[in-house]
């Protein structure tokens, strides 16, 4: 019986209850702002926000010029290489728009297509790459969530940076981590060679995206790719590494040298079809499987791939039921800090996001700079862990502890960033200072070791060692989205959610008032496949 008992311990991962020798005063943190509501533990959140106070009214006015600053950046964003790009892509090459193209790829005209780090390549150190050349995203196909990524050939033709090779990357690593089909739109020119360096030689450039190709299929999730333009060089290889491809006629080509190349290579004139159009590549080579007159019709064709993939048992889940937050989302706006490492109440945000206000809070007045707790979010069970504070040494346990429930229970776990500055909160007792440490370096590792689905929001600062203990993204989360008023790095020397967003060190900027549907969005992506490995700690310190 020991024996037995010995070897479920080892393969569930036993949890422990850590208690502190060390002694020290009890925290007077108030937990206020909820509402007991018959004999269980679940708690009725009180969102309500005094909208006349001088705070509140700044918050909200500085809402409006973030959420104004995203709008115009997006709308570059989607203007992709400005008119003449568009005129040129329209007009002399009669090409669809990358973003016409994906509304007649998914569902509902792209209504529900949830898109990733669409206002990434600003402001970079070589110039402007608007959403870094390429838009990425999950979009349901004859209900099925799919990863689709699509060049924009308006800019430069398609051709790829090396912020467009991370998105790409990142895009891969999410269809990878939900199992999602994969489907690329393919419209480039290849690299942009000017910086062949940071594109080209190293182990997570260009070349990682082939290699994810090959493994995602050999472990049976689907890739797909449809060329709707040109297909040059490397990117040759993407329709010749894919389950299935679709080319249209007349407009998409696949080679590796075009025929520039090949004249000056061989002094012989030869057209682009001919050299690597569909008729070549269905009919001679056998690159590609599926030819199309029109785009109309390869996006069809695509639509006609995802219905045969036999997921539909995975994916046909009935609706679930819900209720609304009591409070609406319009009012997350009154949230949004003016200044980084600037404090918030979790738990009046919570009673906006969580299905009726309703939280099942887990170790309520044990280190209570750190809230934990179970909820729904359109009818999604979650755990939630939230910053109320600096992450001491009993909120460190506690979110270990927690973290733990949630590995055995198979729940995906939500972080809700908004750290503290390390700066004024450290300890003075060098004892009590050495077992904080030591706490959080628990916390941080059963974080890390966690195999259920982790999303992060960032709804305000991630500073320094604080972002490893929310998990950051180092911390491979699903997914991390921020808020447009959101600071990144370290205290002395942080940058905004635009220069982050930028950069791809998030999956995209959220306003406050869509909080709310983007988790709901996610969680429907990430449940399919909660847990594709059975999760085991490493050693953790006592």
């Amino acid at each position: 019986m020991l024996n037995n008992l010995r070897r479920t311990c080892s393969r569930t991962g036993l949890i422990f209850r850590m208690q502190s020798v060390v002694v020290r005063s009890v925290s007077t943190t108030k937990t206020t702002n909820v509402i007991i509501k018959g004999g269980g533990r679940g708690r009725l959140l009180d969102g309500t926000i005094d909208t006349q106070t001088e705070n509140v009214k700044q918050r909200i006015e500085h809402s409006k010029l973030l959420q104004r600053k995203y709008e115009q950046l997006f709308e570059l964003a989607k203007k992709g290489g400005g008119e003449k790009g568009i005129e040129r892509h329209t007009k002399k090459n009669k090409k669809l728009l990358v973003r016409d193209r994906i509304k007649l790829l998914v569902d509902n005209d792209g209504e529900d297509f949830l898109e990733l780090s669409p206002l990434a390549g600003f402001g970079l150190e070589y110039g402007d790459v608007p959403a870094a050349g390429s838009v990425s995203g999950i979009g349901w196909i004859h209900g099925i969530p799919c990863l689709i990524t699509g060049h924009d050939a308006t800019i430069k033709g398609g051709t790829i940076y090396p912020i467009g090779v991370k998105k790409l990357l990142r895009s891969q690593e999410i269809g990878h981590h939900n199992r999602l089909p994969c489907i690329y739109i393919v419209d480039s020119g290849g690299a942009f060679l000017p910086l062949q360096d940071e594109i080209f030689p190293d182990k997570l450039m260009g070349g990682r995206g082939f290699y994810n190709q090959a493994m995602m299929s050999s472990e049976g999730i689907p890739q797909i790719a449809l060329v709707c333009g040109s297909c040059t060089a490397g990117g040759a290889y993407v329709p010749s590494m894919s389950d299935e491809a679709g080319i249209v006629h007349n407009i998409g080509s696949v080679f590796l040298g075009g025929p520039p190349l090949v004249y000056a290579a061989l002094k012989e004139i030869v057209t682009t079809e001919d050299l690597g159009g569909a008729t070549v590549h269905c009919k001679v080579s056998g690159v590609t499987d599926h030819f199309a007159e029109t785009e109309e019709e390869v996006f069809a064709i695509g639509r006609d791939i995802v219905e045969t993939l036999n997921l539909h048992s995975i994916y046909d889940l009935k609706p679930m039921k819900y209720k609304e937050p009591l409070f609406p989302s319009e009012n997350l706006s009154a949230f949004v800090t003016t200044k980084p490492c600037e404090q918030i109440d979790m738990y009046k945000l919570l009673a906006h996001i969580i299905d009726g206000s309703y939280f099942y809070e887990f170790k309520t007045i044990y280190g209570p700079t750190l809230i934990t707790g179970f909820a729904r979010i359109c009818g999604h069970l979650v755990g939630i862990v939230a910053n109320q504070g600096a992450i001491s040494h009993d909120a460190s346990l506690k979110g270990a502890h927690f973290v733990e429930l949630c590995c055995q229970r198979n729940i995906p776990i939500i972080f809700l960033q908004n750290t503290e500055s390390e700066e004024g909160t450290t300890a003075t007792n060098k004892v009590h200072q050495a077992e904080t440490l030591r706490c959080k370096g628990k916390l941080v590792a059963t974080i890390a070791c966690a195999e259920v689905p982790k999303i992060t929001v960032v709804v305000g600062a991630s500073f320094q060692n604080e972002n490893l203990t929310m998990c950051g993204r180092s911390f491979d989360p699903r997914f991390l989205w921020i808020w447009p008023n959101a600071a990144v790095g370290l205290q002395d020397d942080c940058r905004d959610a635009f220069y982050s967003t930028a950069r791809i060190w998030d999956d995209g900027i959220i306003m406050p008032q869509h909080t709310r549907q983007v988790l709901s969005k996610s969680l429907s992506i990430v449940k399919h496949f909660p847990n594709e490995r059975e999760t085991k700690f490493g050693v953790l310190r006592m």
